[in-house]
C-alpha cells in the first residue's frame, strides 16, 4: 500500500491527488539526486563510510554505480549473500546519518529551478519522482527552492519496490494525474532509465550525476544532456518540447 503522497498544489484532501480543475494532461517527472541535485558523489561518500562502519570494504567506483537504487536494494545488491543480514539495518541508519551532515552543503545543478519553472510554465505538470528519504527529500527542495513550480514530490514511504523497479514513477504519475504516455522522465542513473522503460516512459538522461552518455543511450535514453542548463537550452527540441507540441 503507498502511503499518501507529498502534494503541493491544493491537494484532493487525503487522496493525494491534484483536484481534477488543477490537474493537466501531459507532465514531467525529474529525478532528484545526482539529477537536479549534485549530490550523487556524496550519497557514494555516505554509503562508502556506512559499509567501513560495518567492516564491510566496498569499492567507491561500485557503489557509485548503483546510487538511484533505493537504500535496501543497494546494500543487497553491494554485498554478500552470505553476510549477517541484521547489519543492513545499521549500514541504512550510518548512511542516512553521514548523508544528513552535507545537508547544508547541498546545491542544485546550474539551471535546476529555471528547468522546472520553464516545464511549469509551459503548462506540465511537474513532479519529483524520489525514493529519497521524506528529510533527504526536504533538504534537497530546500536546496532546489523550486517549491512554486512542483506539483508533486514523492518520498522513500511512497512505493514498495526502488528502482529499477517503476513504483516510484508510478505514485508520481497517479499523484498528478498523468498518464504514462504522456509523460518524460529526467533522470541521470541507468536505474533511472530501466524504471521508466517499464512503463513505456521516454528518459533524458543527464551525465552530471556521473554516469556516461554511452552508458545512459545503452540503457535506453532517448536523449542524453550534460545536465539541466543544456536540456533547458535545447527543451525545444527536446523529449518536452515534442511532448508540448502534442
Amino acid at each position: 500500500m503507498l502511503a499518501r503522497l507529498s502534494v503541493d498544489k491544493a491537494a484532493d484532501g487525503e487522496s493525494g491527488r491534484l483536484p481534477a480543475g488543477l490537474r493537466r494532461e501531459s507532465g514531467v517527472l525529474f529525478d532528484v539526486d545526482g539529477t537536479l541535485i549534485d549530490s550523487a558523489y556524496i550519497h557514494t561518500l555516505a554509503w562508502w563510510q556506512a559499509f567501513r562502519q560495518s567492516g564491510f570494504d566496498v569499492p567507491m567506483a561500485r557503489i557509485h554505480r548503483c546510487v538511484g537504487m533505493g537504500g535496501a536494494r543497494l546494500v543487497d545488491h553491494l554485498l554478500p549473500e552470505s553476510r549477517n543480514r541484521e547489519v543492513d539495518e545499521d549500514i541504512l541508519s550510518a548512511h542516512s546519518g553521514v548523508f544528513g551532515t552535507f545537508w547544508p552543503s547541498l546545491r542544485a545543478f546550474d539551471g535546476a529551478r529555471d528547468l522546472l519553472a520553464k516545464c511549469s510554465e509551459s503548462g506540465l505538470a511537474v513532479a519529483l519522482a524520489s525514493s529519497a528519504r521524506e528529510q533527504d527529500l526536504e533538504a534537497l527542495r530546500s536546496a532546489l527552492a523550486a517549491d512554486d513550480f512542483i506539483d508533486a514530490a514523492t518520498s522513500s514511504n511512497d512505493a514498495e519496490n526502488s528502482k529499477p523497479e517503476p513504483d516510484i514513477l508510478v505514485a508520481a504519475l497517479e499523484a498528478v494525474g498523468v498518464q504514462a504516455s504522456a509523460a518524460v522522465y529526467v533522470g541521470d542513473a541507468v536505474w533511472d532509465v530501466m524504471a521508466a522503460s517499464r512503463l513505456g516512459i521516454p528518459t533524458i538522461a543527464l551525465t552530471c550525476g556521473g554516469t556516461s552518455e554511452a552508458e545512459l543511450r545503452d540503457a535506453g535514453a532517448v536523449e542524453v544532456y550534460e545536465g539541466p542548463r543544456e536540456l533547458l537550452d535545447n527543451l525545444g527540441r527536446s523529449a518536452i518540447g515534442k511532448l508540448l507540441a502534442g
